[in-house]
C-alpha cells in the first residue's frame, strides 16, 4: 500500500511542533524525568500549549488544508475516557487518580501529535535527533555520576544509599536511564551500519551507539540487560532474509554474542559480579515479587473495574507482608499495576488497544519509501527498542516515569506512521472544523490553567513541605529550627489545599504539621488538637481507605484529652494497614497514654519492632515503657 505523498519541507506549525516537543522531553528529562511535582508543573503546560498548538495548526494553517486524523490514535481514546471515569466513581484516592489520568493522557497527547503532525523528513529528524542529544546528555551525566560524585543527582538531590555505584544520569532511577537507551540503541545502531549512509552519519551515529551502550552498562540494570540480550538474539529470525536454518543460525551467533558481552562484563566490573550474585541469593528477585503478588491480590478483591486509578500504594497496605515496610508507590510491573488499578476492563481497553494497532501495523504492506526514516530496517530496529522497552515494563514503572512515557510514545508513533499508513490529506477543513479546532485549543489552554496546573502546584507544594518535615524529623533540630521550619511547613501546605482543596494527603499533613507544633507551643495543645481534628476530617472527607488520615486524627484527638475517641481512629488504621510498623507504633503510643494499658502498650510497640526492627521512635518507646512505674 503506497504511503500519501509528503514533502520534506516542513510547515511553520510543524516546525513549531517539533521544537515543543523536544523542549517538553529535554525539561522533563533533564529534571529527574518529571517525578517531582514542580517539574510537572511546567512539563503541564507545555504539553498542553504542544496540543493547543496542533489544534491551532488545523484551523489557522494557510488555506486551512490538513489532512484527517490517523486512525491509530481514535483506538486509545476508550481507555482515556474510562480511566477518567474510574476515577470519579472507582478510585478511594481521586487526587492520585488524576495525577494517574494526566500522566495517560500526557502519553497519548505526544503519541497523537507526533502521528498526525510531525510527518516530513526534516521534523522527524528533527525530533529523533533531540530524544538522541538528551540521552546523549544524560549519558555525559552518568559519567560524571559514576567516575567523579556517585551520589549526585539533578536539582540539588543526593542519590539513595541503594543506587551508589550505579548511574542514573539524569534519573533518579539508573533503570530509568537504561530504558530511555533501550528505546535508542537499536535504531542509532541501524543507522550507523545501514547501506547508503554517508560517512558522517556512520561516525556520528556509530559514536552514539557506544556511548549509549556504556550508559547502559554504567547503570547496570540487569532487566534492561536481559531485555536487550532477548531482542538481540531473537531480531534475526524475524528481519533477516534467507531460509529459517540461516535465520536460526544468526539467532545463535547473537545469543553467543550476548553471553560473551555480559560474561566481559562480570568477570571486569566488581558492581556487576555484585548484582548477579544477588540475583542469585535472593533466587531471582527479593522484594519485586512482594509488590508483585501484592498488585495480583489487589485485582483478585477488585476483577471487573480494579482498585480505582492511582491506588495501588493504598490498597497494597491490605496485603503487606510482615518485614516489608518499604513503601512501594508503584508494583514495579506496569502490567501489572495497569490491572489492579483498572481490572480487566482497563488493562484490555489499553493494552488490547496497542496490540490491534501492532496487529495492523505488522499486516499492512511495507509503503512506498519516502526517505531514510522509512526503510525497513531502520522500522524494524525501532520495533525492537519498543519491543526491549515493553519487556522491561515487566519489572519496572516506566509508563509512571512522563519522560519515559513521552519517548516511547514518540517513537511508537514514528513506527505507526511508516507501518500504517493514514491520514489522508484532505482538501481543506470545513469553517465549522476550523472553528471547532480554535475552541478545543481553547478548552484545553482553560482545563490547564484552571485545573491541571493547581493540582500540580498543590501537590509541589505538599511535597516540599512534607520534605521538610521528614528532615526535620529525622535531624531533631533545636526549638527555633523546629518553629521556623513548622511555619513554613504550615503556611505552604494551607496554601496547597486552598489551590487544590481535593488533595486529601495534603489535609493530611497540614493536620500533621499543626499536631507538631505542640513541640513549639505545649500550652496550646487543646487548641492545636481541635485544628489538627478538622484538618484530618477534611482529608477523611475526600477519602477514608488511607491509613494516615486516621492517624491523624487520632493523634489530634489524644491532644484534646479524648482518648477513647481517639483509640476508634487508630483502629480503623490498623484495619486498613494490619501490617504496618508504622501505623503499630502511633497505636502503641496511644495505648500508653493511659497507665491502665501499659501492657498492650508493650505489646504493640514489640509487634511494631518485629515488622521493623530498625524503627528507632519503636525501639524508644519501649525502652521508655519498661521503665515507666506501673499503675496498681
Amino acid at each position: 500500500m503506497p504511503a500519501e505523498p509528503t514533502t520534506s519541507r516542513a510547515s511553520f506549525w510543524e516546525w513549531l511542533t517539533a521544537a515543543m516537543l523536544v523542549a517538553n522531553f529535554s525539561w522533563t528529562t533533564l529534571c529527574l524525568g518529571g517525578f517531582r511535582p514542580e517539574t510537572m508543573v511546567v512539563t503541564g503546560a507545555l504539553t498542553a500549549l504542544l496540543l493547543a498548538v496542533h489544534l491551532a495548526g488545523r484551523a489557522l494553517a494557510p488555506g486551512a488544508a490538513g489532512r484527517k486524523f490517523h486512525p491509530a490514535g481514535w483506538w486509545l481514546l476508550p481507555f482515556l475516557a474510562y480511566a477518567a471515569a474510574n476515577v470519579i466513581w472507582v478510585t478511594p484516592v481521586p487526587w492520585l487518580g488524576w495525577r494517574d489520568w494526566l500522566g495517560w493522557a500526557q502519553m497519548f497527547a505526544v503519541f497523537w501529535v507526533v502521528l498526525n503532525d510531525v510527518r516530513s523528513k526534516a521534523a522527524r529528524t528533527a525530533v529523533f535527533g533531540g530524544l538522541a542529544v538528551v540521552a546523549f546528555a544524560s549519558v555525559v551525566l552518568a559519567c560524571y555520576q559514576r567516575f567523579v560524585q556517585p551520589d549526585w543527582l539533578m536539582l540539588g538531590r543526593t542519590q539513595a544509599d541503594q543506587f551508589i555505584g550505579r548511574a542514573s544520569g539524569s534519573f533518579g532511577i539508573p533503570n530509568s536511564l537504561a530504558a530511555l537507551l533501550l528505546l535508542l540503541l537499536p535504531p542509532l545502531g541501524v543507522l550507523a551500519l545501514r547501506r547508503g549512509a554517508s560517512l558522517v552519519q556512520r561516525v556520528l551515529c556509530g559514536y552514539l551507539t557506544l556511548a549509549f551502550g556504556l550508559g547502559l552498562v554504567l547503570t547496570i540494570s540487569r532487566g534492561a540487560w536481559l531485555a536487550l540480550a532477548l531482542v538481540l538474539a531473537a531480531w534475526p529470525v524475524f528481519a533477516a532474509r534467507g531460509s529459517w536454518a540461516r535465520r536460526a543460525g544468526l539467532a545463535a551467533l547473537a545469543a553467543v554474542a550476548v553471553v560473551v558481552a555480559v560474561g566481559a562484563l562480570y568477570f571486569a566490573l566488581p558492581k556487576v559480579r555484585e548484582r548477579f550474585l544477588l540475583m542469585k541469593t535472593d533466587a531471582g528477585e527479593k522484594t519485586r515479587p512482594i509488590m508483585w503478588r501484592g498488585a495480583w491480590q489487589i485485582f483478585e478483591k477488585h476483577p471487573a473495574w480494579g482498585g480505582g486509578a492511582g491506588s495501588y500504594n493504598v490498597r497494597f497496605e491490605k496485603f503487606r507482608p510482615e518485614r516489608y515496610q518499604d513503601e512501594p508507590v508503584w508494583a514495579h510491573n506496569d502490567y501489572l499495576n495497569t490491572l489492579a488499578d483498572y481490572g480487566v476492563t482497563g488493562f484490555v481497553l489499553f493494552f488490547g488497544a496497542v496490540a490491534a494497532v501492532a496487529w495492523r501495523c505488522a499486516r499492512e504492506r511495507a509503503p512506498r519509501q519516502r526517505d531514510w526514516l522509512d526503510e525497513p530496517v531502520l522500522a524494524g530496529a525501532l520495533t525492537a527498542g519498543l519491543v526491549a522497552f515493553g519487556l522491561q515494563l515487566l519489572v519496572d514503572f516506566h509508563f509512571k516515569i512522563p519522560a519515559l512515557a513521552m519517548a516511547c510514545a514518540t517513537i511508537a508513533a514514528l513506527v505507526v506512521q511508516r507501518a500504517w499508513p493514514g491520514g489522508e490529506p484532505i482538501a481543506a477543513e470545513s469553517r465549522g472544523a476550523r472553528a471547532g479546532n480554535l475552541a478545543a485549543a481553547a478548552a484545553v489552554l482553560a482545563a490547564a490553567g484552571f485545573w491541571v496546573l493547581p493540582l500540580y502546584r498543590a501537590e509541589a507544594l505538599r511535597y516540599g513541605a512534607r520534605q521538610a518535615i521528614n528532615r526535620m524529623a529525622a535531624q531533631e533540630p533545636g526549638l527555633e529550627q523546629q518553629r521556623a521550619t513548622l511555619a513554613q511547613a504550615r503556611a505552604d501546605l494551607t496554601r496547597a489545599v486552598g489551590i487544590f482543596p481535593g488533595n486529601g494527603q495534603a489535609w493530611a499533613d497540614l493536620s500533621y504539621a499543626t499536631s507538631l507544633w505542640v513541640h513549639v507551643e505545649p500550652e496550646r495543645a487543646a487548641k492545636l488538637g481541635r485544628e489538627a481534628e478538622e484538618e484530618a476530617a477534611c482529608a477523611l472527607a475526600v477519602s477514608q481507605a488511607v491509613p494516615e488520615f486516621w492517624l491523624r486524627r487520632g493523634v489530634a484527638l489524644d491532644l484534646q484529652g479524648q482518648w477513647k475517641e481517639a483509640g476508634n481512629a487508630f483502629v480503623e488504621a490498623l484495619k486498613l494497614a494490619p501490617a504496618s510498623a508504622s501505623v503499630w507504633f502511633y497505636h502503641a503510643y496511644h495505648l500508653g497514654l493511659n497507665p491502665i494499658y501499659s501492657d498492650l502498650s508493650e505489646a504493640a510497640a514489640a509487634f511494631a519492632l518485629r515488622l521493623d526492627p530498625g524503627n528507632k521512635q519503636a525501639q524508644a518507646l519501649c525502652q521508655r515503657l519498661a521503665t515507666k512505674p506501673r499503675k496498681p
